[in-house]
């Protein structure tokens, strides 16, 4: 696993925490010598996550739609950056260059990289492991909703399994390395009722 993605958050939040999450996981990321693969802002723990990466020597790989290019939101000093010109080209590229994601807390651009890329692993349109870094109790909420989506019959428990989730991001990578990836073709997942 070289190049991790990690989805999150354009904003801080409001608890230091995640900020000092995301320090921590861009020094970890770099002291591996993997290369982080991000959506390319400046803001937020997306900001706070390129610049530890960076500072601690490791390498950042930015993609960002054209059209936020007057916005100015495109971080500085990455070590590479690829502007495309849709979210949909930004998500594909992002994917076709990695070896594994992690989301971290954020908002809706977190909540729709991390559903479409499950989707996409369900499809079998890639094979790589998917962490959810459950920081603070922060997806608490959403790992009942996806729990009560298997109970309720509209997620097959196998592929609930796609998504490892940890409170410790350390944790979570070794996860990721350790996971099998198992078969999740489109066959599979609409013929069978539970494995």
């Amino acid at each position: 696993m070289k190049n991790i993605l990690v989805y999150c958050g354009s904003s801080a939040g409001y608890d230091a925490v995640y900020s000092e999450v995301a320090t921590a996981a861009g020094k970890s990321i770099a002291a591996k010598g993997q290369r982080l693969i991000y959506g390319a802002g400046s803001g937020g723990i997306m900001g706070i996550i390129a610049d530890s990466v960076l500072a601690a020597g490791g390498e950042v790989i930015g993609v960002i739609p054209s059209f936020m290019g007057p916005w100015e939101v495109q971080h500085p000093n990455l070590t590479e950056c690829h502007v495309v010109e849709s979210m949909h080209a930004r998500k594909q590229l992002m994917a076709e260059i990695s070896d594994a994601v992690v989301a971290l807390p954020g908002g809706w651009g977190t909540m729709d990289e991390l559903f479409e890329i499950l989707t996409w692993r369900q499809l079998g349109l890639h094979k790589m492991p998917v962490g959810l870094l459950n920081v603070n109790g922060f997806y608490d909420p959403l790992i009942a909703m996806i729990d009560k989506m298997v109970t309720e019959g509209f997620l097959k428990d196998f592929n609930r399994e796609m998504l490892l989730i940890d409170t410790d991001f350390d944790s979570l990578m070794k996860q990721l390395e350790n996971h099998e990836v198992k078969d999740t073709s489109v066959d599979k997942w609409i013929k069978s009722d539970k494995m």
